[in-house]
């Protein structure tokens, strides 16, 4: 059976273990150390009674001695029977209480006393003995077996139930306070694993958790930190590099005639500012939006919105759905990427597929074209990367699918690619859960 994957389940059970083997040791040493006694104890019970007896039988009536072996047998539950040499006899057990018991018998009466748990089967606990100590053994004492049984203490057994209770008890609470912290530090790791600052953690408890949140915290500082200033850094990078490039267009058409020279010169710098663009995009990361509940429906219609205006139509294949909690600018940015690498590499006609599946939201970008290999599928997903066949005459980056990747996971959510229907074009997809706000 495999351990719970939990830290609080692990320590608990390990916890729990170690309380009930030291419990169950507890009761053995309780059963061993307690037979030696209990057996001295009915040795020398068993001694007496073989002593009494042979004084009272020896000096009293012989009409009294029936009513007085009676009297024996009704107070005392002890029973004198003569012993035949043709008794079938059941020796006691060599181990334990037993083996203790016949030890110190033999020690009070003699070597030769025979014991026995049952005789011509009939059991109790017969012990053999003579009316003169200097003769041969002939008669039984017989006792009653409860004689031999341990009573069961339960007022020992309740205490140590009510002990390993509190000590399970215990033992949860000091579980759960150790992994409790580290709960909250996972949630906060995850938290900048998606890009965003999480509050810091509380710094409290043991002095090692401490020293980890304290340290966890100062990372997440420092890391909010270097954010802005990255983000300083590319603001100020795009518009050092925006304005020369709108000098440039300025300049090409006031300088060049009409023509395919000015046109060129145009669309050369269009393209830079969208190379400029997507690299500030994919730096920028999206940890500065919150997401608030949205209408999907409505980012899918503002791309065909979008293509409708640029001469890039788009069809959309969606039905009415829910308001989720997405960060809607990087979902129309990611969704866009995807609609450009779909006019760049695949071919018309382009569509966009929305679903709820599950308990998620899958958002497609479909094409005609001529799709891409499974093996290449993760590869793309990386940072400026294509397909060796889309290199040549390739005007993108490279970074329009890492993009819509980080802004997938950034939703606690994936990017998936695969075939279109009939195993024809390229669907990309975006696949979020509609109930994890980020």
């Amino acid at each position: 059976m495999p351990l719970p994957r939990s830290l609080l389940a692990r320590i608990f059970l390990w916890v729990a273990a170690l309380v009930i083997v030291t419990n169950l040791a507890w009761i053995m040493i309780f059963r061993l150390a307690d037979a030696e006694p209990r057996a001295r104890a009915l040795a020398q019970f068993s001694a007496s009674a073989i002593n009494l007896i042979r004084v009272a039988l020896l000096t009293a009536d012989p009409k009294l001695r029936p009513a007085l072996l009676q009297e024996l047998s009704d107070r005392e539950g002890i029973r004198l029977l003569p012993r035949d040499g043709q008794d079938q006899i059941t020796p006691l057990p060599t181990d334990g209480f037993m083996a203790y018991l016949q030890e110190h018998v033999r020690a009070l009466l003699g070597e030769n006393t025979l014991l026995s748990l049952k005789v011509n089967d009939e059991p109790g606990l017969w012990i053999s003995f003579a009316m003169i100590p200097t003769e041969p053994d002939e008669f039984w004492l017989i006792l009653t077996l409860d004689r031999t049984e341990r009573r069961i203490p339960w007022p020992w057994l309740g205490w140590g139930a009510l002990a390993a209770t509190l000590a399970l008890v215990v033992a949860w609470l000091i579980a759960s306070r150790i992994s409790r912290p580290l709960r909250h530090m996972a949630a906060a790791a995850r938290q900048v694993g998606l890009g965003n600052t999480p509050p810091p953690l509380p710094e409290e408890g043991p002095e090692e958790l401490q020293r980890l949140a304290s340290a966890f915290n100062r990372m997440s500082r420092d890391l909010a930190y270097h954010d802005k200033e990255r983000a300083e850094i590319l603001a100020g990078i795009s518009h050092d590099l925006r304005t020369p490039l709108a000098r440039m267009r300025l300049e090409a058409e006031l300088s060049l005639p009409e023509g395919p020279a000015q046109e060129g010169m145009a669309a050369d710098i269009a393209q830079m500012d969208a190379i400029i663009a997507q690299f500030l995009d994919y730096a920028r990361g999206e940890a500065e939006e919150r997401p608030e509940p949205c209408d999907p429906l409505a980012i899918l219609e503002s791309l065909v919105n979008h293509g409708a205006a640029i001469k890039r139509p788009l069809q959309l294949q969606a039905e009415a759905l829910p308001r989720v909690p997405l960060k809607a600018r990087a979902i129309s940015r990611a969704l866009g990427n995807l609609v450009d690498n779909a006019w760049k590499y695949g071919a018309p006609p382009i569509s966009l597929v929305a679903k709820v599946n599950g308990p998620h939201l899958e958002l497609s970008v479909l094409d005609s074209g001529t799709g891409v290999p499974a093996s290449e599928v993760e590869r793309l997903k990386q940072p400026f990367t294509r397909l060796e066949t889309a290199r040549s005459g390739a005007t993108g980056t490279g970074l329009g699918l890492a993009i819509a990747d980080r802004v997938a996971r950034a939703h606690a959510g994936s990017l998936e690619l695969g075939s279109g229907p009939g195993g024809i074009g390229l669907m990309a997809t975006l696949r979020l859960p509609m109930t994890r706000m980020t």
